[in-house]
Parts: structure tokens; C-alpha cells; sequence
């Protein structure tokens, strides 16, 4: 399997945590592929009409996007502990939990691409403000649950370690710690699990 890969990406991390969660990590082989919204890539165009990384060909030639796809996929091919659950609370909780991960990273990368691709003159100080303030307001929920995150590796904990990770990654002045001591205990412990100490973005 190919995977349309880059190691700044918050997204291909997820991929790649899962990956090494389900030992599954010596299947995929990685091209590195930098994209961005003003640079196409005609190549991940031709795997993505989205143009957007990760993206994984298959070996008979399927092509699967985006990260949420597959993760899910990819936790099909083993006989480990299952991170997506099959049902239930358990099931749903792991799904929300992801998505609003996943809100944190569009919320950031939207910033990413504001502040670091637009010309200065250009930007939207409001727009900037509120995608700031939407990634904070998931942090707030995630304060509230971090209780139940110990000892839990599915998904959603995996999602909100990449998560954190792209904030101290990209944002570091955000300090998104302040106020959420118990958030962030979880998360200097989840960090070190070797699906994300091996994936650090760079």
C-alpha cells in the first residue's frame, strides 16, 4: 500500500499512529508529498481529486481518503485490539471524540494556511480570532473528559493526541495547557505511547 504521506501534517500522523498501533506500519510505504492550496500536486491529484494528504492506494489499485476512511480501514486488517469499537456508547464516543479532534486540526490548519500562505495586508483578524477561539472551546470540552481518556486507546484518544501535538506544533503560544491541568497530565503520558513519540511532526 502507498500512502501519500508528509510529517507535518497532523492528519498523515493519525494515519501513521494507527499504523503503528496495529503493527500494521511496515505495509505502507510512504511518498513524501507536499501540497498546499496554492501549489497542487498533479500526481496526489491524480490519486485525490481533493488534493489532499493522506491519501492511500491500495494494492489493486483502490484509492481510499481521507484520514477518517482510513483509519477505519486499516483497523479492518488486523486481529489486535480495535480502535474504531463496534457498538454501542464505547463506538460513539470514540467517533465524536475523533471529530472533534478533527475540528481542532481544520480549525488550526485553516490558521496554518491564513497566516503563513496570505499575504499579511490580506488576513481576516476576526476570522483568525474565532478559528482560535473554536480549536480553545474543544480543548475546554476535552478538560471536561479527561478523566475518562486514561488507559483508553482508540481513535478518539489518538485523534486528540494528534491534536495537541499540531497546537505545540504549529501554535505554541496558544498555550492551550493553561486552565486544563487535567487535559494536559493526559496528554504527557498518552504522548510518550510509541505511535506518537514515532511520529512527531517536523
Amino acid at each position: 500500500m502507498k500512502l501519500h504521506h508528509n510529517t507535518a501534517s497532523p492528519y498523515v500522523r493519525k494515519v501513521m499512529a494507527v499504523a503503528i498501533e496495529t503493527g500494521l506500519d511496515q505495509r505502507l510505504e510512504t511518498v513524501n508529498t507536499a501540497v498546499s492550496p496554492i501549489n497542487p500536486h498533479d500526481d496526489l491529484n491524480r490519486s485525490n481529486p481533493l488534493g489532499k494528504i493522506p491519501a492511500l492506494v491500495l494494492d489493486d489499485g483502490t484509492i481510499l481518503y481521507d484520514s477518517r476512511v482510513i483509519c477505519e480501514y486499516l483497523d479492518t486488517l488486523h486481529d489486535g485490539h480495535r480502535l474504531f469499537p463496534f457498538q454501542g456508547p464505547a463506538r460513539w464516543t470514540a467517533l465524536r471524540r475523533q471529530a472533534l479532534a478533527d475540528g481542532i486540526l481544520d480549525a488550526a490548519v485553516n490558521l496554518r494556511y491564513e497566516t503563513f500562505l496570505r499575504p499579511e495586508a490580506q488576513r481576516w483578524a476576526t476570522w483568525i480570532d474565532n478559528q482560535r477561539l473554536k480549536a480553545l472551546r474543544a480543548c475546554d470540552q476535552l478538560e471536561t473528559e479527561a478523566g475518562s481518556l486514561s488507559g483508553l486507546v482508540d481513535i478518539g484518544t489518538l485523534s486528540i493526541g494528534c491534536a495537541l501535538g499540531y497546537l505545540d506544533f504549529r501554535f505554541p503560544d496558544w498555550g492551550w495547557r493553561e486552565g486544563r491541568a487535567a487535559l494536559a497530565g493526559w496528554h504527557q503520558v498518552f504522548n510518550h505511547r510509541p505511535s506518537l513519540a514515532g511520529t512527531t511532526p517536523t
